[in-house]
Formats: C-alpha cells, sequence, structure tokens
C-alpha cells in the first residue's frame, strides 16, 4: 500500500504543479498572437503538435491517452484537411511527436510518442512510431515502423520527444521534478529494445520538445515557460508563454524563428510566440554540434538545465505543489489505515 500511495502522490503533485502552475504563465511575450483553434470535434486532447515539412500552412496533431492511434493534419485556420490512422499501432498514452524530412529522399518524416507513463516505470518498455509523411492529404490508414525503448537508469514518465535533423537522433525528455534529456542509439533497431541514455537535464515537469528546423536549438516546454538550449545542452533563453489551461505541445515555425505551443481541451488554441532577439544561436555547419549522446553530458547538462530551467516564481510553486501533496498523502495514509 506504502508504494500505491508514494506513486499517488506523484500523480497529485503533478496536478497540483498543472493548477498552480497557470498564474505562472500570464506573463506572456506581447508579440503572441493565436494561430488558430482545431475545428475538429475529435480533437480534445491535443498531446502533440508538429509543422509539415513538405506540406505549406498544414500542422500535426494527435490526441493524448485513451485514444486510437490516429493523427490529423490541419490547415492554418484549424480545419481538419485529413484523418490518418497508423496500422498496428497502440496507443497507451501518445504525448508528443516530431516531424523530420529524410535526407535521402525528402519526403517528411513523423515520430509518434507513446511514452506516457504516469506510474514511472509500470510499462516494460516504451514505443515511438515512425510513419513516412503522406504526400497526399487525403484519410487513410498509414504503415510504420515501431521501436521500443527502455531506459538506461529505469521506467519513467515522459512526454517530449525531439529528432536533431543534422544527426537524425532521437531524444526523449522526461517529465519529473528533476527531468533528464535521454538519447536514443544513433542506430535504431526494430529486433531488439533500444536503450535511452541520459544525455542532459530537463526543466521542472517538461510537456513537451522539440529541435528547430536547422537543428540550431532546441526547446523544452514545461506548466510554467519554455527553456531554449544550443545543441550543446547550453542554455540560450527563457521564453514566457501564453496563459493556456494545460500547457501541452510545442513546435517550431517552418522559418525557425518562432514556437507554436498547444493545449488540450475542445477548440483548443494554438499560439505563436516569437524567438526572443538573439536567442537562436549562428548555425554550424558540423552535425556534432549536439547534444553529446554520452552519460558524461549529464553532469554539464544538470547546471545549465539549472541555469534556465527555474526561477524564484518556479520554486515557490513546487514548493506550494510539495506541501499540497504532503497534506494529500496524509490524508490518504489515514484513510488506508
Amino acid at each position: 500500500m506504502g508504494d500505491v500511495v508514494f506513486r499517488a502522490s506523484g500523480a497529485v503533485v503533478a496536478a497540483a504543479c498543472l493548477l498552480l502552475a497557470v498564474p505562472a504563465q500570464a506573463m506572456a511575450d506581447d508579440g503572441e498572437d493565436q494561430v488558430f483553434t482545431f475545428k475538429d470535434p475529435r480533437i480534445t486532447e491535443s498531446s502533440g503538435l508538429a509543422v509539415s515539412p513538405t506540406h505549406d500552412g498544414v500542422y500535426y496533431t494527435h490526441n493524448d491517452s485513451s485514444a486510437a492511434p490516429t493523427f490529423y493534419a490541419v490547415d492554418g485556420k484549424g480545419r481538419t484537411k485529413a484523418t490518418f490512422r497508423v496500422r498496428g499501432a497502440q496507443a497507451r498514452d501518445w504525448e508528443a511527436m516530431a516531424a523530420t524530412k529524410d535526407p535521402a529522399t525528402g519526403r517528411g518524416v513523423l515520430w509518434f510518442a507513446d511514452i506516457g507513463d504516469n506510474l514511472d516505470g509500470a510499462w516494460p518498455d516504451v514505443s515511438v512510431y515512425r510513419v513516412m509523411e503522406p504526400q497526399t492529404l487525403k484519410d487513410a490508414t498509414l504503415p510504420a515502423t515501431r521501436y521500443r525503448f527502455r531506459y538506461a537508469d529505469g521506467g519513467r514518465n515522459a512526454e517530449g520527444i525531439m529528432v536533431n535533423p543534422r544527426t537524425g537522433r532521437l531524444y526523449v525528455v522526461s517529465k519529473e521534478f528533476s527531468g533528464s534529456v535521454y538519447a536514443a542509439p544513433k542506430k535504431l533497431r526494430t529486433d531488439k529494445t533500444n536503450i535511452l541514455r541520459k544525455v542532459a537535464s530537463a526543466p521542472l515537469m517538461a510537456t513537451d520538445a522539440a529541435y528547430a528546423p536547422d537543428g540550431s536549438s532546441y526547446v523544452i516546454r514545461t506548466y510554467f515557460s519554455a527553456t531554449l538550449y544550443r545543441p550543446s545542452g547550453e542554455t540560450i533563453a527563457k521564453v514566457s508563454m501564453p496563459e493556456l489551461k494545460q500547457a501541452e505541445s510545442i513546435a517550431y515555425t517552418a522559418d525557425g524563428k518562432a514556437l507554436l505551443t498547444g493545449t488540450e481541451g475542445s477548440r483548443s488554441p494554438v499560439y505563436r510566440v516569437p524567438l526572443p532577439a538573439g536567442a537562436t544561436p549562428t548555425p554550424s555547419t558540423s552535425a556534432k554540434t549536439s547534444i553529446p549522446a554520452t552519460p558524461a553530458a549529464a553532469d554539464t547538462g544538470q547546471a545549465r538545465a539549472a541555469e534556465g530551467g527555474f526561477t524564484a516564481k518556479n520554486i515557490l510553486i513546487w514548493l506550494a505543489a510539495a506541501a499540497t501533496a504532503l497534506g494529500t498523502i496524509t490524508f490518504i495514509a489515514r484513510r488506508t489505515r
């Protein structure tokens, strides 16, 4: 029972962070702009967001847990252009997606992450599905390649994935009080479980992540804000986000000059937030300027993430959430004596 209470309290703390984080998002950039709202009544828990790498003005999204393995292509006004089902895929808890371009063929590639685990280790492994972007935007069922993953340091909850467009390496970002960036192997295998290894730290309760289209930076979204990083893991800047019901998704615009962020709920909005001046580093011609895919990077990443991941306000919110969780644990303990 103690273990059950402990795990339940983790969900309570996360919920408390969600409720308390809303005021922290109110100080958004003056340049924020609502791009559209999802018009489709089937899109009720938009959890992943990506810009099409080959279709101009097209965006992709999918619902959260308890949904079919389905994703939607929408236009710049939030209207659904096509609905796609992923053949043979499971949807235990789809939490994120990414979009890249195959350097060999120029075709778009979509990645869907079934990585949510609210019990922090309930699943023996998690999965990411690779789907070739449809060339025609009309309803269809698409084949997928499934890659299974296991964390080298034990199971955990995660809500963010990103793919470096320069190297093709996939990263998973965990959603924890002390989150981490995990690197997948350079070459993914379908015949065995791929091991995810910690390479850097992530901010408090990360809900999504994305790489810039040119690979010059990446962003990690939290309930509080978003933080930009150089591919090395060095913090660039912190970006205020618009006030949202539940901050869930983030992506770069096609030109890499702004961020797109969304939330869950029926007819949920998607906002565009310009990057702060000088936030995007000068692109490098070297593909090696990426998060080091070795555990040694975790030590330096810890300090870098801490630099841009916490503020006094975040710490106060964290303390308030912890107090709420403690009270809940005490209540549950008394009820289960």
